[in-house]
């Protein structure tokens, strides 16, 4: 009976706590540029990145993601930077960070269809003008020395 009770448990938790988690990467080239992406079904420059599939280990999604994205290969495990909570955008929702230097990728086909408008190399000391306004904390806290946030992008 504990079992069932248990399982049951575990069900309802599942149901009304329901967590998303996603992930994103600051991809480096030789410039010390990073990788952005404008989507076609949002606003404003991403860092490549995206959901992690039921049953998908983080790097798998992440090596996915940087294939369809941005034509990337990882070709060497990347740093987590963060686990950040992203419960402004999505309730329950959370993105783990890492780096990508140059020299642990290698480029590849971009495997996208119809999800990216628009790709850029930029400087992260400059980024465009539309970046996210997480996209630009991270810059921030990883070429700016600004302290690591537990949030994506806290409500201002």
């Amino acid at each position: 009976m504990s079992k069932i009770r248990t399982r049951l448990f575990q069900s309802w938790f599942r149901l009304s706590r329901p967590m998303t988690l996603g992930v994103r990467a600051a991809v480096e080239n030789e410039a010390g540029h990073v990788f952005l992406v404008r989507h076609t079904y949002m606003r404003g420059w991403f860092m490549p990145g995206g959901g992690i599939e039921r049953g998908e280990p983080a790097l798998d999604a992440l090596r996915r993601e940087l294939v369809e994205e941005a034509g990337v290969k990882l070709v060497t495990e990347p740093r987590l930077v963060s686990v950040y909570s992203n419960h402004h955008n999505f309730p329950n929702d959370h993105v783990l960070f890492y780096r990508v230097p140059w020299g642990s990728w290698e480029p590849a086909k971009a495997t996208s269809r119809g999800e990216i408008a628009e790709t850029a190399w930029v400087n992260p000391a400059a980024p465009p003008e539309g970046v996210t306004h997480g996209t630009r904390l991270r810059l921030e806290e990883l070429y700016g020395g600004l302290p690591v946030s537990p949030y994506w992008a806290p409500r201002t």
